[in-house]
């Protein structure tokens, strides 16, 4: 029997069928059968004998009818119902036939998963791959088992039944519930039938949105239909006592998404009026005992829908968008008079000799002192310190600067003036489009990390990636570069394709990494003591990369249970943007026990890899700068496929890795509760990943670039790059604490 059965169902809308089956016949794992119950000539699909099941249905069968005809014709253990028109990400089926075939198929004293929940994308006619606003309810619920009383906000989940796969028993014996009805209500019935649900922070669907004007508008009954969805499921939950926490949050919904059909959907004003009255009548028969109401703009909407006030809310309506458009027109041409003042201020600073003892720095887009600009500026003040160095920060960041660091905000007075003037201008990302680049000005660019996923030009055929990435601009900023900074000839090959123009490429190492030589054990300690890692215990980093199809930084690691499974000897660093608030979430309780540690904001961020022991990434840059410390690293890659696919990546990682490859979080644990971490084969591969990536980082980066670029000494005065193999790294935290 199959673990997983993939539906596919509906029309063939605009002829988007072939794509969806094409995205799904190439990727099917074992274990997995694919059944096409589409209103339309599956041809596609027969190119993939004894793995497809494709069903004759007759023209006026409707969605609703070939969802339930596909379901009953499956033979898996759970079931995934995917629309016609829309698309499977590659490696997607991998993620979820190996999430559900974890689950148990008894059940337990508390009950047994009936829902896998998992994330999705959008695109339309002129997107691709945009992320949804689900990433921050599955991370919530991350993949603990719970019942919906504990993960209410897994309701707020786009209401689609291809982002979720359904136990096959279950959806059998709730079939009048969850068969033949319409997929809003059956997306969210799945969750209030389930006896547990589960969330898997991994993009399985990319939801194909079709353009408004290409589908014929809904009729009045339609519209009416979608109040009676929503009082469906109240019933539903009212015949299950559902407890009021998942009560609340289908109220809040329900409120919301009414009041969004009333603003802008494109109705006649008799049927707005029947619709708003019919939506009133919903949320005062609905609403819960003691709920108290959204604040804001929001509650006075959800104050005159209860009150059935519709000439009201028109009137509100209305007023505010005349607010709305005043205070844009207030500030766009405060904006104007502001840019207009500043250009000639600029024009004028520009017309004054350069400062050839003026260096200007910036990292991360105007973040701080950090990255291979901090670590050049330091260098600076010990072989040059006639030349002054101001640094570009944002005004949010200023407090958090070293003290006596001399600065200026972005676009005020005195920064357009070190703009103008300064001989030097240092940073790892690209000064803004509006700098001008003067004859005997000198930039370098450092760059920020050692390239796996696909940059500059190479992003042109990753829409995913590249979207609303102006190429005309950024080719203007790269012609502003004098210098390129890589670490390895692969940084090379990349930056020469990504950002052709005439700079000179400085093969000098990145200075970010000189510590990783050069950090005492003293030093080490020093940083595991303010991190409060007590000594002998394990640290391991956790530093995951951004998703171009994540709206937001979402854990993909179950880090409580992780946690638990590690023990007491084991703390996680966990570098990523803050998630699982509250004081009754388990994270914080492990944090109060020391086992993670949030080091989201710590910075510098080399300090977290020297305190360490080990790291676990997915694909971010880190792991090769980590690399130099010549410690294990363990790559986590559940959602490889995917990644690759969407972003575009310049080598396969899986085949090139510094460590051990877990594709699941059962996987990683074991690699860390088994010794493998550090075992033979992962040091063997990462010898090889430190031959070609940490190339020529041995200490000396910023000295070389110190001496070359505001010194101007020759190549041959420079101190040459030492061998890998003959490099002594930083001591480990076992060696710095024997020390």
């Amino acid at each position: 029997m199959p673990e997983l059965s993939v539906i596919v169902y509906g029309r063939d809308v605009q002829g988007h069928l072939a794509e969806c089956l094409d995205s799904l016949t190439g990727q099917i794992p074992d274990g997995t059968e694919l059944i096409v119950a589409a209103v339309a000539d599956p041809a596609p699909a027969v190119g993939t004998p004894g793995r497809v099941t494709l069903m004759d249905l007759p023209d006026d069968t409707s969605d609703e009818q070939a969802r339930a005809a596909g379901g009953e014709r499956a033979v898996g253990k759970w079931l995934l119902f995917v629309h016609a028109k829309d698309r499977v990400p590659a490696g997607a089926l991998r993620a979820l036939r190996d999430r559900v075939a974890e689950l148990p198929d008894t059940v337990g004293r508390a009950g047994r998963v009936d829902v896998v929940l998992a994330d999705h994308v959008r695109s339309s006619w002129h997107t691709a791959g945009v992320p949804g606003p689900d990433a921050r309810h599955l991370a919530r619920a991350g993949e603990r088992e719970l019942p919906l009383a504990e993960c209410p906000d897994l309701l707020r989940v786009t209401p689609l039944l291809g982002d979720r796969a359904l136990r096959a028993t279950f959806w059998r014996a709730h079939r009048d519930q969850l068969a033949a009805t319409d997929e809003r209500f059956a997306a969210r019935a799945a969750l209030v039938l389930a006896d547990r649900v589960t969330a898997l922070q991994t993009v399985v669907l990319d939801e194909r949105r079709l353009r408004r004007a290409s589908v014929p508008q809904l009729t009045p009954e339609q519209h009416y239909a979608t109040v009676g969805l929503f009082e469906d499921l109240h019933r539903l939950m009212a015949g299950r006592d559902v407890p009021a926490g998942p009560r609340a949050v289908l109220y809040d919904v329900m409120a919301a998404e009414l009041m969004r059909i009333v603003a802008r959907a494109a109705m006649p004003e008799p049927v707005a009026r029947e619709f708003f009255r019919r939506a009133s009548r919903a949320a005062v028969a609905w609403r819960p005992e003691g709920y108290r109401g959204p604040a804001g703009l929001e509650g006075i909407r959800s104050r005159l829908l209860e009150a059935d006030a519709y000439d009201r809310y028109r009137a509100f309506q209305s007023a505010n968008h005349r607010r709305r458009a005043l205070k844009s027109q207030v500030r766009q041409r405060k904006r104007q008079v502001g840019a207009k003042v500043r250009e000639v201020r600029y024009r004028a600073e520009l017309r004054r000799p350069v400062d050839p003892d003026l260096a200007v720095f910036s990292a991360y887009w105007d973040r701080g002192v950090a990255c291979n600009p901090g670590a050049i500026a330091a260098k600076l003040a010990e072989l040059a310190p006639r030349i002054h160095p101001v640094w570009v920060v944002a005004a949010a960041n200023v407090p958090l600067l070293p003290p006596g660091t001399d600065h200026v905000v972005p676009g005020s007075r005195r920064y357009w003036e070190v703009m103008a003037r300064a001989r030097y201008l240092v940073n790892n990302v690209n000064f803004p489009n509006a700098v001008i680049k003067r004859p005997d000005a000198i930039h370098v660019q450092t760059h920020h990390g050692t390239p796996l996923k696909r940059m500059g030009l190479d992003q042109l055929d990753y829409p995913t990636a590249s979207k609303g990435l102006d190429f005309g601009q950024l080719l203007a900023r790269i012609d502003k570069w004098d210098y390129s900074l890589t670490s390895n000839r692969h940084s090379t090959r990349m930056w020469e394709r990504a950002y052709p123009s005439h700079h000179v490429t400085l093969e000098y190492g990145y200075p970010r990494n000189d510590v990783f030589q050069r950090a005492t054990a003293a030093d080490i300690r020093a940083v595991r003591d303010r991190l409060g890692i007590a000594p002998g215990r394990r640290a391991v980093l956790y530093a995951p990369t951004h998703r171009d199809y994540e709206a937001s930084w979402t854990p993909r690691l179950d880090l409580a249970t992780l946690s638990d499974r590690l023990g007491d000897d084991t703390v996680l660093l966990v570098r990523g943007h803050y998630f699982y608030g509250g004081a009754a979430s388990p994270l914080a309780e492990l944090r109060r026990a020391g086992r993670v540690v949030d080091v989201s904001t710590y910075d510098p961020v080399e300090e977290l890899a020297l305190a360490s022991d080990a790291l676990v990434t997915d694909y971010s840059s880190i792991m090769f700068d980590y690399a130099n410390l010549d410690r294990p690293i363990v790559i986590y890659a559940d959602d490889w496929d995917t990644y690759a696919t969407t972003r575009g990546v310049y080598f396969d990682l899986m085949a090139r890795a510094p460590g051990h490859v877990a594709r699941s979080q059962g996987e990683l644990t074991e690699i860390l509760t088994s010794g493998a971490w550090r075992d033979e084969a992962s040091a063997k591969a990462r010898a090889a990943f430190r031959r070609t990536f940490c190339e020529f980082d041995d200490g000396r980066a910023a000295e070389r670039v110190v001496r070359r670029v505001f010194l101007g000494e020759s190549e041959l005065a420079l101190p040459p790059v030492i061998p890998v193999d003959e490099r002594i790294p930083a001591p480990t935290p076992e060696e710095a604490t024997r020390r």
